[in-house]
């Protein structure tokens, strides 16, 4: 099982989780963070970090967000690891309890 950065995360950006991770599992976008399933260990450490609570189990990911566990498939192929934290996009807490927000979403 891995863990799934779901849409919360969208315009956000925070990315205390990547503190925590002990093997560098996170992957940057312009507006969003994934996880690299193959790298994810399953440690459970970045989904108490995550201020807009963006991160899931696997298995626990709402229906209606379930799209992002292929996303983050894909995109982790894409984009590169991001290693240390750095601070939220500017308007962060505006975005963060907005919904529907794939359309957001930069790759």
């Amino acid at each position: 099982m891995t863990y799934v950065v779901t849409e919360s995360c969208i315009k956000c950006k925070y990315t205390d989780c990547v503190d925590v991770c002990p093997v560098d599992c996170f992957r940057e976008g312009p507006n969003f963070l994934v996880i690299d399933p193959d790298e994810c260990i399953d440690c459970t450490l970045c989904v108490a970090e995550c201020p807009v609570e963006a991160i899931f189990a696997e298995d626990d990911v709402p229906p209606d967000q379930i799209q992002f566990t292929a996303l983050n498939a894909e995109l982790s192929k894409l984009w590169k690891p991001i290693i240390e934290r750095k601070e939220a996009l500017p308007d962060a807490d505006t975005w963060a309890k907005a919904k529907n927000k794939l359309d957001k979403l930069e790759r």
